[in-house]
């Protein structure tokens, strides 16, 4: 831990469970500020933007710019500006996350080109999973902002993304484009906006296989928590390089 400069953090279940802080973490973040310490909030959110996501950890009384947020929404539409420009886009999603795909064509008819799946909550009808079905079957791309398979809420553990488009590459057959975790590209915009090499950075969450170890095959160092989704079963599939009980420990262990 001694060569760490930079941490990569992620949100749901290691800062907060919906809006409710976990313990103690608003007490660390504020220490990592007080000894500037660089850090980047990654998260695979995909209901808020980074501005609304920013608005509302500082409501609930994280101290955080929203320079500091990297969310997989705005990820994805800066992947669809680029690699299909001007082409017509299917999203699935819920929240405010379109305001974060300006430049990128919406469409709901049958000229989407890109079918793009984010978390989308009670928004996962039969009918759209249908019409994007059908918009995959007459060609188009299926993109995922992430393949979370689940969160924790104050009701308990929720459906994410993932279950839905596996089962839209099972009726397709065809692979979907992931950009969020644990695609290599988002860590990788991770430690580049700290300006340091993966070597000399750390990553926090509670998902060990999705986030912890594919950040540890770049070289960054993993630090798992026993908070959100963690589960004791986790640590007989992996091992990252270190676990704490909560972020709120994250000051002890630098």
């Amino acid at each position: 831990m001694a060569d760490i400069r930079g941490i990569l953090i992620d949100v749901d279940g290691v800062l907060r469970i919906d809006t409710d802080p976990i313990p103690g973490t608003i007490e660390a973040l504020a220490d990592l500020r007080r000894r500037q310490f660089p850090f980047r909030l990654l998260t695979n959110t995909t209901v808020r933007t980074r501005h609304s996501l920013g608005a509302l950890l500082r409501r609930i009384g994280f101290d955080v710019n929203d320079e500091e947020i990297i969310t997989a929404g705005a990820a994805t539409a800066a992947y669809l500006r680029r690699r299909f420009p001007g082409q017509p886009c299917y999203l699935i999603t819920t929240g405010d996350v379109a305001d974060d795909f300006e430049g990128v064509p919406l469409t709901n008819g049958m000229d989407a080109k890109v079918v793009v799946i984010g978390g989308a909550e009670h928004n996962f009808t039969y009918a759209a999973l249908n019409h994007a079905f059908r918009l995959l079957l007459n060609g188009a791309t299926l993109v995922a902002m992430h393949r979370g398979k689940y969160w924790i809420t104050a009701q308990g553990p929720t459906l994410d993304a993932g279950a839905f488009i596996r089962g839209l590459e099972y009726v397709t057959g065809k692979r979907a484009r992931l950009v969020g975790k644990p695609a290599a590209p988002f860590f990788r915009a991770g430690f580049r906006s700290l300006g340091l090499p993966p070597e000399e950075v750390a990553i926090v969450s509670d998902d060990l296989l999705q986030d912890i170890m594919p950040a540890m095959r770049l070289g960054l160092t993993g630090i798992l928590v026993r908070t959100g989704i963690f589960t004791e079963a986790d640590l007989e599939a992996a091992q990252p390089d270190s676990v704490i009980d909560s972020f709120a420990e994250i000051g002890d262990v630098l």
